[in-house]
């Protein structure tokens, strides 16, 4: 038990060294090119990319929260590689957060929606693919790719309380109906930056994946 616990006490300690030195070291983003800058918004197309990401329940805080332990632990060694050894993962940026319903597979092809939720996912390092990632030994945590897409982005600081979120989120709808774009899925929520980061210095984006211009 007390080699268990201090295990994971070390995963946590470094998890939290890595947050902290975040600025200082070189933290890989998902790729995107600009297609359109209007001041705090754009039009970014992004690669295929893996995500490794997890569902969760509660309101946007508590999801956020929980969602990141799940995901977090994965990274830093709950999962197993091939030889049965575990394996740290490089921290990614940003962490994404969208509203989404749990869709269980059930027997022969059917499914089964649970009550909404959020779904929180890490990118994962470009170096792996799907078949050299470790497996998660969290059953809720899942890996999969995302395919290529273009998103409408806004880009603001500060805190992401709900009301926030909505008002970034409405005035991003608007511009876009301004430019004609047409969404083709639910916003998503992207943060870079651990909790502790000076508000004004935060850095948060609002993506909702549009129809190509």
């Amino acid at each position: 038990m007390y080699k268990l616990f201090d295990r994971w006490t070390r995963i946590g300690v470094t998890c939290a060294l890595l947050l902290l030195s975040g600025a200082a070291m070189a933290i890989e983003e998902p790729a995107y090119r600009v297609v359109t800058q209007d001041g705090s918004y754009e039009v970014r197309t992004y690669g295929a990319r893996i995500v490794a990401e997890t569902w969760v329940t509660g309101n946007l805080s508590e999801a956020s929260s929980a969602g990141f332990r799940k995901v977090a632990g994965y990274i830093f060694g709950k999962n197993r590689q091939n030889d049965g050894k575990s394996a740290s993962i490089a921290m990614t940026a940003p962490v994404t957060v969208s509203r989404s319903t749990k869709i269980e597979m059930t027997a022969p092809v059917t499914t089964h929606a649970e009550a909404n939720g959020y779904r929180l996912q890490f990118v994962m390092p470009s170096q792996y693919t799907l078949a050299t990632l470790p497996i998660p030994l969290d059953p809720d945590v899942k890996l999969h790719e995302i395919p290529p897409a273009t998103y409408a982005v806004i880009r603001f600081s500060g805190w992401c309380g709900e009301n926030k979120v909505k008002d970034r989120t409405d005035a991003l709808r608007g511009w876009m109906a301004h430019r004609h774009l047409t969404p083709r899925g639910e916003p998503e929520l992207a943060r870079y930056d651990p909790p502790w980061q000076l508000p004004f210095l935060r850095r948060n984006e609002v993506l909702i994946p549009v129809n190509a211009p």
